[in-house]
C-alpha cells in the first residue's frame, strides 16, 4: 500500500512539473510580456530618461541607419536608460519611425530588451523657417499632417510609444523663428485627448507639450493667459525645460562666485557654482508647480529637457560665462539625477550624443556638444565610471569601442576647466 501511494505521489509531482515546464506563461515570459504605462514609467527612477538624436553628420539629410540606431540604443540600455525622447515626425525625415523600428527589432532579438519613447510632434507658426516674417498668431498648415503621423506611429507601436508631446519649445517667446500661441497647442492636445476617449489612441497614452519653464507659467506674467490655464488642465502632465547653463549668460546672478567664497580652492568654487546651478533649476521647477497649483490643478511635473554643453566658443566659453567643460557637465549630470530620482521626477537629460547638424557652420558652437558621448563614441567625464564598470564591453558607436575622453586622464581634463567669474565681475559687466 505504501509503495502504491509513493508511486501515485511521484506521478502527481511529475505531472505538475511537466505542466509548469509547458506553461506558456512562465515567470520569465510573464515578466517579458509585461506592459507598462506612462503613469508607471514617468517619475520612476528605474526608468531613466534621455533625449536622443542619432544624427552623425552636419545635415539631417544624412539619416542614421537602423543598425546605427540599434548600436546607440544598446549603449543607452546599458546605462539604464529605458525611455527616450524624440522631437518630430516631419517629412522627409524618418528618424523617429526608424527608431521605433530599431527598438522593435531589438525586442525580437532579445525579449528582455526594454525601451520606450516619448514621441514628439513638431509645431510651427505660419511662415516659420522661411524668408517671410513668421506669423505667431497663425499656425503652419503642416501641423495637421505632423499630428496625423504621430498618431499613426503611436497606434502602430503602442508597446513602445508611451507619451505624445505636442511641440518642442513651441510657445516660448524667444523661439522667434517659429513659436505659436498657447491656443494652437491646446487645440492639438484636445484633439489627441478626444482620440483617446473615442478609442482611436491607446487609453493609457499620455499627452503633453514640452516647453520652457516660462511657457508653463513659471516666468513672466505675459505667459499667464487663459489658454495656458486650459492647456495645463488638458495635458496629462507638464513637461518643462530648465537650463541654468544658458542662464549663466542671460541671468548670471546665481552663477558668479560670491565674495564669501574667495578663499575656496578653484575646484571648490566650481563645485559650489554647480550646486547653485541645480538650485536654480529647482526654483524654476517649483515656479511651474506653484503656478499649476494656483489654478487648482495637481498633476505630475517632469523635466523634458536639461543639460550642460562641453564646448563653446560663444557666450558660455572662456571669454563668456566660463560655464563650459566636461567637469561641470559631470557634476551637473550627477546632481540632477540625484535630485530627480530622489523626488520621483523624470528627467529627460539633454542629450545622449553630440549632434553636429545643430550648428553646422560652427563646429565649436555649444549646441553641437551637449551629448554624454562624442559622435565617434567617446564617453565624456559624466559617464567615465560606467566605462570603468565595463558596461559598454562589446558595444560600439560608428564601429568604435567606447573609450574615455582625454584618455581617461582627469588631470588633463581639468586643464580645460575654468572658474566662473566673480559676482562682482558679472555685475560690473551687466
Amino acid at each position: 500500500m505504501k509503495l502504491k501511494i509513493n508511486i501515485i505521489c511521484i506521478a502527481i509531482i511529475s505531472m505538475v512539473m511537466s505542466s509548469c515546464n509547458q506553461n506558456p506563461k512562465s515567470k520569465k515570459e510573464m515578466q517579458i510580456g509585461k506592459q507598462v504605462t506612462a503613469k508607471e514609467i514617468l517619475g520612476n527612477p528605474n526608468y531613466l530618461a534621455i533625449s536622443y538624436g542619432g544624427y552623425r553628420e552636419k545635415s539631417r539629410d544624412s539619416q542614421p541607419t537602423i543598425k546605427e540606431l540599434k548600436d546607440d540604443l544598446k549603449l543607452l540600455s546599458a546605462m539604464g536608460i529605458k525611455i527616450i525622447r524624440t522631437y518630430n515626425v516631419q517629412l522627409p525625415l524618418p528618424h523617429a519611425s526608424n527608431i521605433l523600428k530599431a527598438i522593435t527589432e531589438l525586442k525580437k532579438e532579445d525579449p528582455n530588451f526594454e525601451m520606450y519613447v516619448m514621441l514628439g510632434a513638431w509645431i510651427d507658426c505660419l511662415n516659420a523657417w522661411t524668408e517671410f516674417p513668421p506669423d505667431h498668431n497663425v499656425e503652419s498648415p503642416d501641423n495637421a499632417a505632423e499630428i496625423d503621423r504621430a498618431v499613426a506611429l503611436a497606434n502602430q507601436y503602442p508597446d513602445i510609444v508611451k507619451v505624445l508631446a505636442v511641440g518642442n519649445e513651441a510657445m516660448v517667446k524667444w523661439a522667434a523663428s517659429y513659436y505659436v500661441q498657447p491656443n494652437v497647442i491646446l487645440k492639438w492636445v484636445n484633439h489627441l485627448q478626444k482620440l483617446k476617449s473615442d478609442g482611436k489612441l491607446p487609453k493609457d497614452l499620455w499627452i503633453t507639450s514640452s516647453d520652457d519653464f516660462a511657457s508653463w507659467g513659471g516666468g513672466e506674467d505675459q505667459y499667464h493667459v487663459e489658454d495656458l490655464e486650459k492647456l495645463i488642465k488638458a495635458v496629462d502632465y507638464i513637461s518643462m525645460h530648465t537650463y541654468p547653463y544658458h542662464n549663466s549668460h542671460y541671468n548670471p546672478e546665481f552663477w558668479g562666485v560670491p565674495e564669501s567664497q574667495d578663499s575656496l580652492s578653484n575646484v571648490e568654487k566650481i563645485d559650489a557654482a554647480m550646486k547653485r546651478a541645480v538650485e536654480f533649476s529647482k526654483r524654476q521647477y517649483d515656479s511651474v508647480k506653484n503656478y499649476m497649483k494656483s489654478l487648482g490643478v495637481n498633476k505630475p511635473v517632469h523635466i523634458g529637457e536639461t543639460g550642460w554643453a562641453t564646448v563653446s566658443n560663444g557666450f558660455y566659453g572662456p571669454s563668456g560665462s566660463r560655464a563650459t567643460d566636461e567637469y561641470k557637465q559631470g557634476v551637473y549630470h550627477r546632481l540632477m539625477r540625484e535630485w530627480t530620482n530622489k523626488n520621483n521626477i523624470s528627467c529627460f537629460y539633454f542629450e545622449a550624443f553630440n549632434e553636429q547638424w545643430k550648428d553646422a557652420q560652427n563646429s565649436k558652437g555649444s549646441e553641437n556638444h551637449f551629448g554624454l558621448f562624442t559622435i565617434d563614441g567617446k564617453a565624456k567625464y559624466p559617464i567615465w565610471d560606467l566605462v570603468d564598470k565595463g558596461i559598454f564591453k562589446g558595444l560600439t558607436r560608428n564601429g568604435n569601442p567606447i573609450t574615455k575622453t582625454y584618455g581617461g586622464n582627469k588631470d588633463l581634463l581639468m586643464k580645460d576647466v575654468l572658474v566662473p567669474p566673480s559676482i562682482n565681475e558679472i555685475m560690473a559687466n551687466r
